[in-house]
């Protein structure tokens, strides 16, 4: 959805702040292997995965409503909101680990580069049909189309603005088109445990899939760190 999400910030509108690709590599847990598969990233917003795993001969599609808009638009909307953004950080800094930034203002500089990095690749790979303007509930891919499904900072953590049944069709949407499917993190925005994974669980279990819950090794909100990781039973 390119939100960020980090924080408990009464955000009312979309807004777009990426993570950078060694962020998505640790917070997936992603090895050397998981990246050379097809990967789909859904809810991506203006992050660097996909234009630095592109640039090192990856497969991968990213697909978020906010690519509607064109790079101009999108960078635009990054200028308005980015010192409000920073100024959010240092007010929730009790809640975050910022000792690997060094300070709310290092964290923007970090985001940015990764902000630029996506702005820079976004309408070539749009041509190219690697930005996808699609979201959850329902996305226009085949059954098994992707080995990997990625969801970043959206599911469980806004349990209260999206409830139960969202949830549920949203991940076995995701189970539907890709193999694995991996998401984080498992946090609300009140940084406690989402109400709606023990029901999550219980439904993948009774529809056949293996689900569990592994620490990686990524930690920014305190306490997120762990990620939900389903694959198919094989039988």
């Amino acid at each position: 959805m390119g939100l960020d999400k980090d924080m408990g910030f009464n955000l009312q509108n979309v807004v777009p702040w990426g993570r950078s690709f060694d962020e998505y590599c640790a917070m997936f847990g992603l090895s050397d292997q998981d990246l050379q598969q097809a990967i789909v990233g859904v809810g991506d917003g203006p992050a660097s995965f996909n234009a630095i795993l592109t640039e090192i001969g990856g497969n991968v599609l990213s697909a978020d409503p906010v690519y509607r808009l064109n790079a101009e638009l999108i960078h635009q909307r990054i200028d308005d909101v980015y010192d409000d953004m920073v100024q959010q950080v240092a007010a929730n800094a009790d809640n975050l680990r910022l000792e690997k930034f060094g300070s709310a203002q290092a964290l923007g500089h970090v985001r940015m580069r990764a902000m630029e990095h996506f702005l820079h690749d976004f309408e070539q790979g749009k041509q190219q049909g690697r930005y996808l303007a699609a979201g959850l509930p329902v996305l226009p891919f085949t059954e098994d189309q992707f080995d990997l499904a990625l969801c970043s900072h959206f599911l469980f953590l806004y349990s209260d603005q999206l409830g139960l049944d969202f949830h549920i069709k949203a991940i076995l949407e995701l189970c539907r088109v890709a193999k694995e499917v991996r998401v984080f993190p498992l946090l609300d925005l009140s940084h406690q445990v989402s109400t709606h994974l023990d029901p999550v669980l219980q439904e993948l279990t009774q529809a056949g899939f293996h689900a569990s819950i592994e620490v990686v090794d990524y930690e920014f909100q305190i306490g997120a760190n762990e990620m939900l990781r389903i694959q198919t039973i094989l039988t």
